[in-house]
């Protein structure tokens, strides 16, 4: 893949449902799920930096060789961005999503460089039926994102609500 905006779909075994099927029930707490690919590109890295974080490790390449990382490196919140694409495109029911409370213990581990390739683990930690909402659960998620050498560059907790299945 030439552009980090593309996220290889690969069949995940691990589901019952397909993404357009799945709901609360779907998430299995222990069940460890590997989506996407995306190859990270200079451009790109460059275009969001001086959009949303314009240091220069992040922006000129001269400084950042010369700079604490010995060359570009990625924003965080790209590599955040790159990780909520493939969520939302392979992990994250497309019937039964409603939102997210948020995220804990958000991580950058190491730094992502243009030509990196990454992909997404994430680990159901747990799934609890709302007592108060019964039609909806909240999914607690590990998501890692490894680059190609497997090693961990982003690391979070992150909640999700979901429908139930509908009864019938």
């Amino acid at each position: 893949m030439a552009n980090s905006g593309h996220v290889a779909a690969a069949a995940d075994p691990g589901f019952a449902a397909p993404i357009g099927e799945r709901y609360f029930e779907h998430y299995v707490p222990g069940a460890v799920h590997e989506f996407g690919e995306i190859d990270v590109d200079q451009n790109e890295v460059i275009e969001f930096a001086r959009k949303f974080d314009p240091q220069p490790m992040h922006v000129d390449p001269m400084a950042a060789e010369r700079g604490h990382f010995g060359g570009l490196i990625a924003s965080g919140w790209h590599t955040a961005g790159l990780m909520m694409r493939v969520l939302v495109e392979q992990y994250l029911s497309h019937v039964a999503s409603i939102a997210s409370p948020g995220i804990d213990e958000l991580r950058w581990l190491a730094p992502v460089r243009p030509g990196d390739r990454l992909h997404v683990r994430v680990t159901v930690l747990s799934a609890e039926r709302s007592r108060s909402k019964p039609d909806r659960g909240m999914v607690r998620s590990q998501i890692e994102v490894l680059n190609q050498r497997d090693e961990s560059v982003l690391r979070m907790t992150a909640m999700n609500l979901l429908l139930c299945k509908p009864a019938g």
